[in-house]
């Protein structure tokens, strides 16, 4: 019966079956699964376990060995196979099938690396299936991330609304076991069950002296040297280039938003309101709005985007070189594009 890791729980309070296989590559989450089955089949009455490492195919017979067995300590004990190729070989498969068929109350759990669609139609395959649980486990993608953190966060009895998600999953840059962290660190720094994008900055930069958000003001409100200065604190801080993209991000967007609703008719007091502008900031954003022209605005998109990119890995290059170019031309507007960022 094939279940999703996140099913696996649920599955389990509903009843133990015989037989478990838990594959894939993403190690948190396979460790995750198996220790689930652990805990239900020691509440089930495993209270001995037998780990098998398969290095070879002469491994196999421990199986069939710790079958015919009888525990001297436990009614039923739980048999651990680890099986890091996926592939059980010829032997393998003969050892699972005949293990199936034998009458037993153990409980097997196999933890196996992935298993290709081939070994899938495999007759070891579709007996695990049919006999027990098999969760297969897959790479969590980046457009799978803020789903991922979402679930952890609702397990941590805490939900976060996009903008958050979103800077928590660029924070974490795919790395599963950073992502369960930070929502642990999130449980105890959280004021409510609500996160919101302020907590996550405050979660991110507990002990920082410099804030991506006063970049923000600085570059908003024309002081270009104070804005570079506060990115070089930033970086010697080691605040995580996505945390200060996000802050300077949402700046660019607005001032394309709003050159957008202005061409359209609407006046830049009008629009402003209508996008949410804090008042305590309408005259940093006017001042900003005034200072650029349709191409400056063009090449902050841009230059935001090619910041995106090469954080991710998907363009060479420094970001921090382009995070002082962005400040630079957000500062200065359209004389920012021909000088040099400066220290």
């Amino acid at each position: 019966m094939p279940v999703k890791p996140e099913q696996l729980v649920p599955q389990l309070e509903r009843g133990l079956r015989r037989c478990y296989l838990v594959s894939g590559d993403e190690t948190l989450i396979v460790e995750e699964c198996a220790d689930a089955v652990r805990n239900a089949a020691r509440a089930g009455g495993c209270t001995e376990r037998e780990v098998i490492e398969i290095g070879g195919a002469g491994d196999w017979q421990q199986l069939l060995q710790s079958a015919g067995a009888m525990s001297l300590f436990a009614d039923r004990k739980l048999i651990e196979i680890r099986l890091p190729s996926g592939k059980p070989g010829a032997e393998g498969s003969k050892a699972i099938q005949e293990y199936l068929a034998i009458d037993s109350e153990d409980v097997l759990l196999i933890i196996a690396g992935k298993v290709d669609k081939s070994s899938q139609r495999a007759k070891w395959f579709t007996a695990l299936d049919r006999e027990g649980v098999v969760v297969q486990v897959w790479p969590v993608g980046r457009h799978e991330l803020p789903t991922f953190l979402q679930r952890r966060l609702k397990a941590a009895g805490l939900t976060a609304d996009r903008e958050a998600l979103q800077l928590l999953a660029d924070r974490v840059e795919g790395n599963l076991l950073a992502a369960v962290q930070e929502v642990d660190k999130l449980k105890l720094l959280a004021a409510s069950d609500r996160i919101d994008l302020a907590t996550v900055m405050d979660s991110v930069l507990a002990s920082a002296r410099y804030s991506p958000f006063g970049l923000a003001d600085a570059a908003l409100a024309g002081d270009a040297g104070a804005a570079l200065r506060t990115l070089r604190g930033l970086q010697a801080e080691a605040t995580p280039p996505p945390v200060i993209l996000w802050a300077l991000s949402r700046d660019v967007t607005l001032l394309r938003q709003l050159a957008g609703d202005c061409a359209a008719g609407s006046n830049l007091a009008r629009a402003m309101d209508n996008r949410g502008v804090w008042r305590n900031r309408t005259r940093l954003v006017e001042g900003a709005f005034k200072r650029q022209d349709s191409d400056s605005m063009e090449q902050l998109q841009h230059l935001a985007f090619r910041t995106d990119s090469t954080i991710k890995g998907f363009e060479r290059g420094s970001p921090w070189d382009l995070l002082d170019q962005l400040v630079l031309l957000l500062a200065r507007g359209p004389e920012g594009l021909l000088q040099q960022p400066a220290g």
